[in-house]
């Protein structure tokens, strides 16, 4: 099986990304923000407590998502691959991940992360914001607030793995197909 990260901040495009690269290559989609919305919306104790810090526009405790991702691990078992969208945000998460897959003699074949202008990024989100109702991005500080948290708490993921040589970076702007288009090439003459 093979296990891809889909990465970069937020209003990158990863979700809208997943889901193309999920119908292209069948492989299953784990986004911790789906898992996460799923939570607050049934008012589960466990997303209560995830929607106070998704509203600060911080990271829900790495104990509390490595738990999701290793529940949902354990009901797969016949897809060809996995797009990781949301996860790992941390390198204690990476770290985590890294461990659950070693124990099942599989390991992170690539992390594709898309390039993005801050501009950009604070362009989509207030877009998105307007017309999704996500209370995390209907406030710029808060916008502002997560991309600096994606730049001191996750960005360093992207060095984790470099040095393992499963960092490819690829350009995020242009319209959704072109984007769409360049990480289908990365994943077929890189990864699989």
């Amino acid at each position: 099986m093979k296990h891809i990260i889909l990465f970069g901040p937020p209003g990158a495009g990863k979700g809208t990304q997943a889901a193309l690269l999920v119908d292209h290559l069948g492989f299953l989609h784990i986004s911790t923000g789906d898992l996460l919305r799923a939570e607050i919306a049934k008012r589960t104790e466990l997303g209560i407590r995830a929607a106070e810090f998704i509203d600060a526009g911080e990271l829900v405790p790495d104990e509390t998502v490595i738990g999701m991702i290793r529940n949902r691990l354990q009901e797969m078992c016949m897809v060809p691959g996995i797009i990781y969208d949301g996860f790992p945000r941390t390198l204690p998460q990476a770290n985590a991940l890294d461990a659950m897959l070693a124990s099942r003699q599989e390991q992170i074949d690539g992390l594709l992360s898309l390039e993005v202008p801050h501009e950009e990024l604070i362009k989509r989100l207030t877009i998105r914001g307007e017309t999704s109702g996500r209370s995390d991005d209907t406030d710029l500080a808060t916008i502002e607030n997560r991309i600096e948290v994606y730049e001191k708490k996750t960005k360093p993921i992207i060095d984790h793995y470099e040095a393992l040589g499963h960092h490819y970076p690829v350009v995020g702007t242009g319209n959704i197909d072109e984007i769409s288009e360049r990480l289908i090439t990365v994943i077929k003459t890189r990864i699989i």
